[in-house]
């Protein structure tokens, strides 16, 4: 079963995947630690991915390996690809990739052998037929199939990934802010006021009249002649005595109230949904679960 380099398989295969899974960095899946770069992908006879060549010189310095395709999950909307189960330690254990590697069974099983997991291994069963988790030469190579070992390259073998979808929603709180104040205070306003008083006032009135008895003789003792003579009147009147006095008009009561009253508020809000795209005719049955 020959392997190609996916330019190799395919010289325009920009237009036939769609996003070149070049360049992409490579995340241990569950941690987010980057740890390289994707260099290349190795497909089989059949155009079917079994590798990819990935640098991971975060991990070690300058060193690329083989990355079996069943180990990845790629993210191509975020230009990820995760790596599942794979430690620091396997990775140094890892054979290196070099440009002119040959991949031969050889060089596969010196990479199988550095992924496969001690309980696959030990569990494998013995008989020729079946080459599951086994490590040594004793392999029957011309038996061998990549079907054998779905965790190395059957992306569909791992356990269900869950997308987790998010939408956002309107919480309504309430803050209290000051929209205004009120000073109410006094201040004194001066207007003339009229009073009517009644008052009295003395005048004098002198009158000249004549007795009935004018013209009458009287003796020389009676008619006293003198200079000098006064008659002395006191003269009064009243003047109005206006005095001020303060009453209680009215009284002016201050308190606050509280008014309810329900208003909208309109928000953009977002929401997740998930796209399901699929390759060839394949029916994909999705379910709505509350």
């Amino acid at each position: 079963m020959p392997l190609q380099k996916i330019s190799e398989f395919d010289t325009d295969y920009h237009n036939t995947i769609g996003k070149d899974i070049k360049g992409m960095g490579l995340y241990v899946q569950g941690t987010d630690e980057k740890i390289g770069t994707i260099i290349d992908a190795v497909l089989d006879d059949q155009g079917a991915f079994r590798y990819l060549i990935v640098d991971i010189g975060v991990w070690v310095f300058g060193k690329k390996v083989l990355l079996p395709i069943g180990k990845s999950r790629i993210d191509s909307t975020a230009d990820r690809v995760y790596v599942v189960g794979l430690t620091r330690e396997q990775a140094e254990k890892l054979p290196e990739y070099h440009e002119h590697t040959a991949l031969d069974y050889d060089y596969e099983e010196r990479v199988r052998g550095g992924y496969r997991t001690p309980s696959v291994e030990s569990s494998a069963p013995l008989d020729v037929g079946s080459t599951v988790g086994r490590t040594t030469p004793s392999l029957d190579r011309n038996n061998y199939t990549y079907a054998q070992e779905p965790d190395l390259y059957d992306v569909s073998a791992h356990e269900d990934q869950t997308f987790k979808l998010y939408e956002e929603r309107l919480v309504a709180n309430k803050q209290r802010r000051k929209t205004g104040e009120v000073a109410i205070g006094k201040h004194v306003e001066t207007d003339t006021a009229t009073v009517a008083v009644s008052v009295e006032k003395e005048r004098v009135v002198i009158e000249r009249v004549t007795p009935e008895d004018a013209g009458k003789v009287v003796s020389a003792e009676i008619a006293n002649f003198r200079e000098g003579e006064v008659a002395h009147i006191e003269i009064y009147e009243e003047v109005a005595d206006v005095q001020k006095e303060a009453f209680l008009r009215e009284e002016v009561r201050v308190q606050k109230v509280v008014d309810k009253e329900i208003v909208e508020v309109e928000e953009t809000i977002r929401r997740e949904e998930l796209d399901v795209d699929t390759d060839g005719t394949l029916k994909v049955n999705k379910t709505d679960r509350v």
